[in-house]
């Protein structure tokens, strides 16, 4: 079956029911699921590790499960339909608030590859090139502009708010969902939306097809750094808690794949991790769009999955604002590296 862009995978069921293993026990035909949303490069790292073989290498039994924005993990996760997730840091956060804690196990993206904002062709033409001046657009009737995030709550709204709030304009804009691409797009074509936040791929796709262009970029020297201090966890694999205490030896299995598959992409040329991911997953994509997000982490941070007290302490700035719903959280309430740590030390 090809799977691109506009297709949500089939998923197996969910997990039956979990074994108390000790850590040192290696994990034997386990059947566990990564759940995230939408099939974007941005997620390729479960793709690249199913792909490689590194979850069968554990034995594990692995399967993908996707939606159209990045709370579909969250969601999804909370529900038991998947054993973990991948998606943004404030996930697990507005989880363990809501009374499923969660830890978070390690960073695919410490620098924000969606929390760029694309401006509408007709509106950047007639001047419109910061968030500034898009914050003072006002539209035909009088009202705010309109700023897409993929969903209410999910990664793109929570750091493309605090963009606007950073700079005193948050009330000077309008939110709405505006799902995947195959509604973002159109929606800003056809002027219901004057803005949308974007990954790469997206920037690559909306700029050739002349529907709009860049006015914030993250992957610009000192961007990001500026507005949020440094680098921070932005994208994580995560678990809940319970998930943790009933089968350690399954989810350092499964961390172990990962960490190797974030190895493997480190190491290997861009065209060679592109020519593995884009036959099953990214066939109906622009290559060019395709390599631009595959691209972003391996150019902008080290790539190797840790994060430390002080790189978790400067996402206080996007999570605990009023809105997110995330009450102020200690690392070691929310992260546990101990599996990465394992992993790492595995491998030397």
């Amino acid at each position: 079956m090809t799977i691109t862009r506009r297709t949500a995978l089939i998923a197996g069921s969910a997990w039956a029911g979990v074994s108390l293993l000790p850590r040192q026990v290696r994990a034997e035909g386990k059947q566990v699921s990564l759940a995230f949303g939408p099939v974007s490069p941005v997620y390729a790292i479960g793709m690249i590790a199913e792909l490689k073989g590194y979850f069968k290498d554990q034995g594990l039994d692995s399967k993908l499960i996707t939606g159209n924005a990045g709370t579909f993990g969250r969601q999804t996760l909370a529900a038991g339909q998947a054993l973990f997730a991948h998606g943004d840091a404030s996930h697990p956060l507005q989880l363990s608030a809501r009374g499923k804690p969660c830890r978070i196990l390690l960073a695919t993206e410490m620098v924000c590859s969606y929390a760029n904002i694309m401006v509408r062709q007709d509106l950047y033409d007639s001047g419109i090139t910061t968030v500034e001046k898009l914050a003072a657009y006002k539209r035909a009737e009088g009202a705010k502009p309109i700023i897409a995030a993929t969903a209410i709550g999910s990664g793109t709204w929570v750091f493309g708010t605090y963009v606007f709030e950073a700079r005193g304009l948050g009330d000077k804009v309008n939110w709405v969902a505006g799902g995947g691409p195959n509604t973002m797009f159109p929606s800003l074509q056809t002027k219901q939306f004057d803005a949308i936040m974007a990954p790469p791929s997206w920037m690559v796709e909306v700029a050739k097809k002349g529907f709009g262009k860049t006015i914030y970029a993250t992957s610009k020297p000192g961007v990001f750094e500026k507005d949020f201090g440094g680098t921070l966890p932005v994208l994580v694999i995560y678990t809940l808690q319970d998930t943790i205490d009933q089968d350690k030896a399954m989810v350092q299995a499964y961390v172990n794949a990962i960490s190797r598959a974030m190895a493997y992409v480190k190491a290997t040329p861009l065209a060679e991790v592109q020519a593995l991911v884009t036959p099953k997953y990214f066939s109906g994509i622009d290559p060019d769009a395709v390599s631009a997000e595959l691209g972003f982490d391996t150019s902008t941070w080290a790539y190797d999955g840790h994060i430390d007290q002080a790189s978790f302490e400067r996402g206080a700035k996007p999570w605990y604002r009023k809105g997110t719903d995330i009450p102020e959280t200690k690392y070691e309430d929310a992260v546990d590296m101990s599996f990465l740590a394992a992993a790492k030390a595995k491998t030397k």
